[in-house]
């Protein structure tokens, strides 16, 4: 069928369909052999992964015109997920009940358990074909990856970041470790794919002999490949407060030498979890970018993961950006796509198209996962984790705005700024060159 003829004739629901099944390119008179990368974003996904596009879809009803355009602008753009999550791997159901059953550890369990989401991956078939499949449906580049444990202990920070180098090292065909920006860029030429790790903490010796002392492991994290730092997780830490804190007390004398320090190596600076006045100090004090990398605008629902205008602001001063996540209670509105959308378009009416960037903090999980973890035995109630600190809140999220959100979407994400108004070289901006553009100053 001709293109004309098509969007003559096409319905929402014919729409739908050609979104998940590869049409898109049918409908613009190719053939399956003529290789369009539009294909790789389209064809042959899972149940688990159509269904959430089906729903996005129903959220934003784009024109063929729409969603052709924006398919392949992000299929052809290094799209760069400002803080994320590579796809994981279910666990091993049988393996880990059998520990438990064993009368393993807490910490025991949790190390497997996350082991295995991580990892599983490079060693079992199945699950190696849900990790690629998840690619290749998301078109993403890049994650900045969650590659450390929110404290500041360096033994507990190594973890994650030894499992996503050995992920890394063993499949450096398809994902590869970035040490710098022009990796991605090689990994994007060669098809492929890239982790460029951020700590989730900023690991101190807790020896408190001197400043120089105690920030000695910020550089040895950045030889191991840390490219970027959380300055504080929910509660106070020697940096500064949390974004939990009722105190909102800022910045600590500590802090802005921790913030120089990270200036003077490399890594930047992440406030995405800080409270409002450290997240203002840090930018005001900071000689780089700093980068608020998954968070929402206070201006459209304050909480505590939110920043406000001011804050942004400072970020933008400083020559960062907010990356804006797909949690649906942070966003609020109709908690959806569409919602990540409309706070996209306020940072950039407010402060400008160079300065926001999208992290969805959000992974996909292989369709094993639910199966496997029915295998586990029932276990006790443990308590809150010290670092949560989350307030009450009742909004209830809803399947609709979880699935329209799901990280496999973000080529949707793409044709809903496509159907904003954005220019090709904005939407560009928005996906991957902001990160990228931070990323190359932050190590100049």
């Amino acid at each position: 069928m001709q293109r004309r003829s098509f969007l003559q004739t096409s319905t929402f629901a014919s729409l739908a369909s050609l979104a998940t099944t590869g049409g898109v390119k049918a409908a613009a008179g190719m053939s399956a052999s003529d290789g369009d990368p539009i294909d790789r974003l389209t064809n042959s996904l899972n149940p688990q992964i159509q269904h959430a596009r089906d729903v996005a879809l129903a959220v934003l009803k784009p024109s063929v015109v729409e969603l052709e355009r924006g398919l392949r602008l992000h299929s052809e753009s290094i799209v760069f997920d400002s803080y994320g999550f590579s796809p994981r791997a279910a666990i091993n159901g049988d393996q880990l009940a059998a520990e438990i059953e064993a009368g393993a550890s807490d910490q025991e369990i949790e190390d497997l358990q996350e082991d295995m989401t991580m990892t599983r991956y490079v060693t079992d078939a199945i699950e190696q074909q849900e990790y690629r499949n998840a690619w290749q449906a998301s078109g993403v580049t890049c994650i900045f990856q969650n590659a450390g444990q929110e404290c500041q202990d360096p033994l507990r920070l190594i973890k994650r970041l030894a499992r996503f180098s050995f992920s890394t090292d063993l499949m450096r065909d398809f994902v590869c470790k970035a040490a710098v920006p022009g990796d991605i860029e090689t990994a994007k030429a060669a098809g492929r794919h890239a982790l460029y790790m951020t700590g989730n903490g900023i690991p101190l010796t807790q020896e408190w002999d001197s400043k120089e002392d105690e920030l000695a492991y910020v550089k040895i994290f950045f030889q191991l490949g840390i490219r970027m730092m959380h300055l504080t997780y929910q509660r106070r830490n020697m940096i500064g407060d949390g974004c939990g804190e009722t105190s909102n007390a800022g910045l600590s004398d500590f802090g802005r030498y921790a913030v120089a320090e990270m200036n003077r190596i490399g890594v930047i600076p992440d406030c995405a979890h800080s409270g409002w006045q450290t997240s203002l100090e840090a930018a005001k004090v900071s000689t780089r970018p700093v980068v608020a990398s998954h968070s929402t605008c206070a201006a459209i629902h304050p909480h505590i993961r939110s920043k406000p205008d001011e804050v942004i602001q400072a970020i933008v001063d400083s020559g960062g950006y907010i990356g804006i996540c797909c949690i649906s209670k942070f966003l609020r509105g109709a908690g959806d796509i569409s919602s990540l959308l409309d706070h996209i378009q306020y940072v950039t009416k407010k402060f400008g198209v160079d300065h926001v960037a999208i992290g969805t903090d959000v992974a996909y999980s292989s369709q094993n996962s639910s199966l496997e973890g029915r295998k586990l035995p029932k276990r006790s109630r443990s308590r809150e984790p010290f670092r949560s600190l989350w307030p009450q809140d009742d909004f209830a999220e809803t399947p609709v705005m979880t699935a329209s959100l799901a990280w496999t979407n973000w080529p949707l994400f793409t044709v809903g700024l496509v159907q904003r108004g954005y220019s090709d070289d904005e939407i560009r901006k928005i996906i991957g060159g902001n990160v990228m553009r931070v990323a190359r100053e932050s190590l100049e």
